[in-house]
């Protein structure tokens, strides 16, 4: 039987020192385990991730020398432990033990002794390491130094509350599907299984639930009756807006659930288009289960001359690649697989994709660009940058503080999760 916590540290070596997205390297080493255990791991990959550079710095304090070559994955289990002791309700024995008896299905069971030693050593000096580690800036963020620059000097006064809220558990909400249920009539169908959950009148088709939960137990879910999706996620379709009979491009519209919105507010043809084809199949899943259907072209969205047959699109949702700042608390791991230096590389993707985008919209047509970052330069800029270089492109602002000094709407990491939306038309 596959050891939970083995498997964690796998898991994060293969993360961490390898460069795999977590969502990647999650399903791969927890196949084999139980659902209970498979949701004790993701708790506490999540949770070293959160906190690696303070676990870092324990290691540092009570092991005479990092863990390297071939036993660095054994350094990762020092951190699942540390976390335990630190985070987690389990008791104190019980997280020493089980981690030090993952040894034996890692085959190292020669490093029972150091890992144990380690873990005592913390709990002994816990008190005196946490006061210590609240000195050092990575330690005390727990986020890498470039983002923290960028954050303080895009939001000199809220920089410190994003990195808290990137320190939370995400809240799961779900999106109504308007053509099967009012979001009421939904609310009432959890009601009556005993599902807790709030309305916010801000975001029309969402809820948000008090517990995440397994899909599957909601009701009608299966049938298309809701999706997961973050309530400022499920602000594209709205302010897309579609309209019956309209032609609409999703671009980059994997996994596929601003393309499902979209088709569940108005009868409109939709092009989906994502340059990744195994992510296209998700958006086939997500379509298949609505019982809906739109285009779907496996191709990069600037590449125009590849895919694009030459009629013009009524709207375009432009929801390009980026930084994914936005969505840290759901994916830690982007805290250590992104670089500073990716910002300016993004943007110039996502001027590209802007620049190939504009000619396939419409004289009087929309488009929405969108990202999940929280980075000006991906952001505001990028928008401020494409309004000077383009007189048929007229700003529309989607709230009083959108105007043209600092375009879009920037939503930041807290109730929902962090996105930018900005709404232009072509004159």
């Amino acid at each position: 039987m596959s050891n939970v916590r083995a498997q964690a540290a796998h898991t994060l070596f293969q993360v961490v020192d390898k460069g795999i997205s977590l969502s990647v390297a999650l399903p791969r080493y927890s196949r084999d385990l139980s659902p209970q255990d498979k949701a004790l791991m993701q708790q506490m990959c999540f949770g070293v991730l959160r906190y690696l550079p303070s676990l870092e710095f324990y290691c540092q304090q009570l092991l005479e020398q990092p863990l390297k070559g071939k036993s660095r994955v054994y350094q990762f289990l020092l951190y699942v432990g540390l976390y335990q002791l630190q985070h987690m309700r389990v008791p104190e024995h019980a997280a020493v033990a089980e981690t030090v008896n993952a040894l034996k299905s890692m085959r190292a069971t020669g490093l029972k002794g150091l890992v144990n030693a380690v873990l005592r050593n913390f709990q002994r000096r816990q008190i005196e390491l946490e006061e210590q580690a609240q000195q050092i800036d990575a330690c005390k963020y727990n986020h890498p130094g470039w983002f923290i620059k960028k954050l303080q000097r895009d939001y000199p006064n809220e920089w410190q509350t994003i990195i808290e809220n990137n320190q939370q558990q995400a809240p799961m909400w779900l999106r109504v599907n308007n053509r099967l249920n009012g979001r009421q009539a939904y609310a009432d169908s959890l009601s009556e299984k005993g599902i807790e959950f709030t309305l916010d009148d801000q975001f029309a088709d969402a809820i948000r639930l008090t517990k995440a939960m397994d899909v599957f137990a909601l009701p009608g879910f299966a049938d298309g009756a809701c999706s997961v999706q973050d309530a400022a996620a499920q602000q594209a379709a709205r302010l897309l807006a579609p309209q019956n009979g309209e032609r609409i491009l999703d671009a980059c519209a994997a996994p596929g659930g601003k393309t499902c919105h979209i088709l569940e507010l108005a009868d409109v043809n939709v092009v989906a288009l994502d340059a990744d084809a195994q992510r296209l199949d998700r958006v086939r899943e997500n379509l298949d289960r609505l019982n809906m259907d739109a285009e779907l072209i496996c191709a990069q969205a600037q590449d125009t001359d590849s895919w694009h047959k030459g009629e013009q699109f009524d709207r375009v949702l432009l929801d390009v690649p980026c930084s994914a700042t936005g969505v840290i608390r759901r994916h830690p791991d982007i805290k250590w697989l992104r670089r500073g230096t990716d910002i300016d590389e993004l943007a110039k993707l996502q001027a590209q994709i802007l620049e190939a985008i504009w000619p396939l919209v419409k004289s009087g047509g929309v488009l929405l660009y969108a990202t999940c970052s929280v980075l000006s330069e991906e952001n505001q800029e990028q928008i401020k940058s494409f309004l000077a270089h383009h007189d048929d492109a007229l700003h529309v602002p989607l709230h009083d503080a959108d105007t043209t000094d600092q375009p879009g709407w920037q939503m930041l990491p807290g109730l929902t999760d962090g996105f930018y939306y900005a709404k232009i038309i072509k004159q």
